[in-house]
């Protein structure tokens, strides 16, 4: 029988699949549910305990408690203030040792990880668990990107690399050459909705994500979903490039179907 694994589950709907893959595979598995980012709806009745994201401490043990040898970190965390995290001693510990404030997200990302095995815990990536979710090369439906598109894919790419080495952010938009955005603490469907009131006239953006370079595979992969796509159409975008083999594609046949819906390409580039 497999590890049992412990499913960290932040927002969106990736713990929900993660939570139907343990299930199919019929692999035991326990949720630890970050309170005010995890979705009820998505965790359902699945095995699982709730704590703040501050409760480093409590988690640990009650990862231990259930049996967990494995462990998976899946879904979009807000990055608190530590009023916002009153953190328990553990926590507290922990952002003693890494000192907090001089962390990206990829770095703080990394600290967790540590201190998870230090705990005696395995991380794994979610594309070990979701490997039918790793993004593959190409166009993904009917539409595909022409000449402009092909050159503010570039555009993007070399720039989402850049804010990717410093840390910043995985997204990129880019309208005929022009950057309208690139990605921070906001996050990428909030980078969409900005970028959408800076557009200019003519042919429309596109979106970039890519993975930072040197990113730990088991942490924060790039993520694109229907709900992507149709923030992308809200802001006049024209379609989205991920990395093929470095980000994450939420239902491969839902995506798409609906950027054929909406005139939209997504497409899988190289690294």
């Amino acid at each position: 029988m497999s590890a049992k694994l412990g499913i960290v589950a932040g927002g969106g709907e990736f713990p929900g699949l993660v939570i139907a893959a343990c299930r199919a595979q019929v692999r035991p598995f326990h949720v630890l549910a970050l309170t005010g980012h995890a979705d009820p709806d998505v965790i359902g009745d699945a095995p699982a305990d709730w704590i703040r994201l501050g409760e480093a401490g409590t988690g640990f043990k009650l990862l231990k408690a259930a049996g967990v040898q494995h462990v998976v970190m899946i879904g979009p965390v807000r990055r608190p203030t530590l009023r916002e995290l009153a953190p328990d001693f553990r926590t507290t510990k922990f952002f003693a040792k890494v000192g907090l404030k001089a962390l990206g997200d990829d770095g703080l990302l990394r600290a967790v990880a540590r201190e998870l095995e230090e705990e005696g815990f395995h991380l794994v990536g979610i594309d070990e668990v979701l490997s039918d979710c790793l993004a593959v090369a190409g166009a993904y439906g009917q539409v595909t990107p022409d000449d402009q598109a092909q050159a503010d894919i570039q555009r993007g790419h070399e720039v989402a690399k850049g804010i990717g080495a410093l840390d910043v952010g995985q997204a990129v938009v880019v309208q005929q050459g022009i950057v309208l955005g690139v990605e921070a603490i906001e996050g990428t469907d909030a980078l969409i909705r900005r970028c959408g009131d800076l557009r200019r006239d003519g042919l429309g953006g596109v979106l970039v994500k890519v993975r930072k370079p040197g990113q730990d595979r088991r942490l924060d992969l790039p993520t694109i979903g229907v709900t992507t796509l149709q923030e992308a159409a809200k802001a006049g975008l024209r379609g989205i490039a991920v990395e093929s083999g470095g980000a994450l594609v939420l239902g491969r046949e839902a995506v798409a179907a609906e950027a054929d819906r909406l005139g939209l390409f997504v497409v899988g580039i190289p690294c």
